[in-house]
């Protein structure tokens, strides 16, 4: 039997590294896998999970739920056959519903399989104060599907914050357990714990798409080092891009321009000349960290609540590389 778990959370509420503060506590002699999603294109997830020594199965481009669920199909049964781990972690994008996932874990033919644990939301309480985010029904089910509440980010919260989420637990009818935590920091007991909520979710509507760019003039074409991919869903949009192993960035340049982009979040794993950095920027909070691992290429992909100028943003980014450019 494998074990699973789901680990949920709208954008920019710390996924990833808790993921990866998960898989460092991994019990010596088990094998575990991750089965990750992302709303963009270009799997910014899987470079960064890529150095933690899990198996790792990446869906890109939009929600795992989607399609009937046959994306996340494939991408379990594969992990399953494949690998057969003792513990799988599975990270949708932060803009997925949990019902039609959920369903799936628990669905009769994988009975004999899977054993279903604790799901979890990672949750940065000061999107309890953001109208649009909790008017959003993938932010309220995600928290509804949970059976632990991890607030992250505490190191950032303010009294605002401490009382909306104080307000949110006395509304909470199953007063499950709020882990406080910082940069994803939790325990790895809290994946053994027993999935205990039943309340039903509605069946949301999922709208993803993959438009042809509107944008061609600029499109990467053969033989160039670098592309680009677009997409948009859920009242979002997204525009990525890879760059090859040999294209090195500007790392103030780099910086000034993950932190300035008019757009709501900044994701990505990029050679630099001091080596590999990964760039985390949700809103006005930006995160950087150093690598060990390097992936084979650069990502960077940038998310927005409408369609940004992805020219302008291109533009100022391909002018970043220090290196001989096609």
């Amino acid at each position: 039997m494998t074990r699973v778990n789901l680990i949920t959370g709208f954008l920019g509420s710390g996924k990833t590294t808790t993921l990866l503060h998960l898989l460092a506590q991994k019990p010596q002699g088990e094998k575990w896998a991750v089965l990750v999603n992302e709303f963009g294109e270009v799997g910014i997830d899987g470079a960064l999970l890529a150095e933690s020594g899990a198996v790792l199965k990446e869906i890109p481009g939009g929600c795992m739920c989607c399609v009937n669920g046959l994306p996340m199909q494939v991408g379990l049964n594969m992990l399953l056959k494949q690998t057969r781990p003792d513990r799988l972690l599975i990270e949708p994008t932060g803009l997925g519903h949990p019902k039609q996932i959920l369903d799936l874990l628990s669905a009769e033919v994988y009975q004999p399989w899977l054993t279903l644990d604790a799901t979890l939301c990672l949750l940065d309480p000061r999107q309890l104060g953001d109208a649009r985010i909790t008017a959003n029904e993938n932010f309220r089910d995600q928290l509804a599907a949970a059976d632990i509440i991890v607030a992250n980010k505490e190191d950032r919260w303010d009294e605002a914050t401490l009382a909306a989420l104080q307000d949110w637990r006395a509304q909470d009818a199953l007063q499950r357990p709020i882990i406080p935590a910082r940069f994803g920091q939790i325990a790895g007991e809290l994946l053994t714990r027993p999935r205990l909520n039943q309340q039903p979710l509605p069946q949301a509507a999922h709208h993803h798409a993959r438009p042809a760019s509107r944008l061609a003039a600029l499109a990467p074409v053969q033989n160039t080092r670098w592309r680009r991919s677009l997409n948009q869903g859920q009242g979002y949009y997204s525009c990525g891009w890879v760059f090859d192993a040999e294209t090195v960035f500007d790392t103030v340049g780099l910086l000034e321009w993950a932190r300035l982009a008019p757009v709501s979040r900044v994701k990505g794993v990029v050679r630099i000349q001091e080596g590999l950095l990964s760039v985390n920027r949700q809103g006005e909070d930006l995160n950087i960290e150093t690598r060990q691992a390097a992936p084979p290429d650069s990502r960077i992909e940038i998310i927005h609540e409408e369609e940004a100028d992805w020219n302008s943003l291109q533009a100022s980014l391909l002018k970043l590389r220090l290196t001989a450019v096609v």
